[in-house]
């Protein structure tokens, strides 16, 4: 048994190298064409770079036959000019005339403290005016109360001192009129 388990160890043992070295494999390849392309990139790269220096010679000698130097002296110093004339210039004066009721910063916090002030100043006057009106309308009541009760003081006085000098018969009328005054409530 130990001869076939050590059969098997070294069986497992070749396998896993084999499949390592397939991995080695396959990560050379992939890194040999990343190679290859970094490669063909540098290679466009100088060739781009020698293109721009043949360029860059002819350019050379087209500039060394035309001397600009003064013409872009010229040309700076008509900006300057031009953006010294624009910063003189009068600038124009714009009048406009506005008659705000409220401000225009912190407007949000304006209307909350006016709008509730105002509201504020609205209960307390609409609640004066009721209790004003109801203070009025007490007062005409009491007034009218007594009014009543002065008259009908009158018109009792007035019914004693008729049944107090009035004969028997006149108070037999009289006696008749109360109880038919009282029904009638």
């Amino acid at each position: 048994m130990e001869t076939n388990s050590n059969a098997d160890k070294g069986h497992i043992e070749r396998e896993t190298l084999q499949l390592v070295l397939e991995e080695f494999t396959q990560e050379q390849k992939t890194n040999n064409q990343h190679i290859e392309a970094l490669i063909i990139a540098v290679n466009i790269v100088g060739n781009k770079m020698d293109a721009l220096k043949k360029e860059d010679n002819t350019a050379k000698s087209i500039s060394e036959t035309l001397d600009i130097g003064p013409i872009e002296a010229i040309l700076q110093k008509g900006f300057l000019d031009i953006k010294f004339m624009i910063g003189r210039q009068p600038k124009s004066i714009i009048r406009k005339f506005q008659i705000l009721l409220f401000p225009e910063q912190d407007a949000k916090l304006f209307y909350k403290i006016v709008f509730g002030r105002w509201f504020l100043w609205l209960v307390i006057m609409l609640a004066l005016t009721n209790l004003y009106n109801w203070g009025i309308n007490y007062s005409d009541n009491s007034k009218e109360i007594e009014m009543r009760q002065i008259q009908n003081d009158r018109i009792r006085k007035a019914w004693e001192y008729m049944y107090i000098n009035s004969n028997k018969e006149t108070k037999k009328l009289m006696k008749k009129a109360y109880v038919k005054s009282l029904e009638s409530k």
